[in-house]
């Protein structure tokens, strides 16, 4: 065989090596860049006006008990106002029982993060149950426990009808949702727990 033709023969060895090296590669790389945990952005995200609280959120959950919570707090805050106005938390109920009392953020981080903390004690420790209580009230705690005795979605909106049924004047609620229309369950919201669990999940995944 003339050596032209051995080198040739060389030369296009390397080239196929080359080729299934790369490949080989690009293989790795892409099993690699597409086997991580679920992005972020199958969830809704927490507005930088949330995150300025995370601090606050933190010292006070320490305080009442509650520091394995603070993603929760965190996604309630956001499913409350998205960290606007002096009363992110929309704690006020909770702590005079009325609307707009509260005007300062600390404490109404301060008060809503005591008020979980409350209300995961009376949920026997239920986490969706006192999520729903937050918004509902306590009073969902104790109709849930006497009747099932767990949160669902299903027995939150059949509160919602009943509370909004009784209502002496349904003209201060406002159904927040088309379904809630639909189920005629205006009180409180009835999907608030989905909504601030696809919260939390998307903080986790950060």
């Amino acid at each position: 065989m003339k050596k032209q033709t051995k080198k040739a023969i060389y030369q296009i060895m390397l080239i196929i090596i080359l080729f299934f090296t790369v490949f080989i590669v690009i293989s790795i790389l892409s099993f690699i860049d597409h086997s991580p945990r679920e992005s972020t952005s199958n969830y809704p995200q927490i507005s930088d006006e949330v995150r300025q609280y995370r601090p606050l959120v933190d010292k006070y959950a320490k305080k009442y008990g509650v520091a394995n919570y603070v993603d929760v707090l965190l996604a309630m805050m956001m499913q409350e106002s998205s960290g606007r106005g002096k009363d992110p938390m929309q704690a006020s109920e909770s702590y005079c029982g009325q609307i707009g009392c509260i005007d300062n953020p600390e404490l109404s981080i301060k008060q809503g993060v005591y008020y979980f903390s409350e209300v995961l004690k009376d949920a026997e420790g239920d986490l969706e149950l006192a999520i729903q209580s937050y918004n509902f009230g306590r009073g969902f705690i104790d109709y849930v426990l006497s009747e099932s005795g767990h949160y669902t979605e299903d027995i939150a909106i059949d509160f919602s009808q009943e509370m909004y049924k009784r209502a002496p004047d349904k003209t201060i609620y406002t159904c927040l949702r088309e379904e809630a229309k639909k189920y005629n369950a205006c009180y409180g919201d009835i999907y608030y727990v989905r909504s601030v669990m696809a919260y939390k999940e998307g903080l986790a995944l950060e």
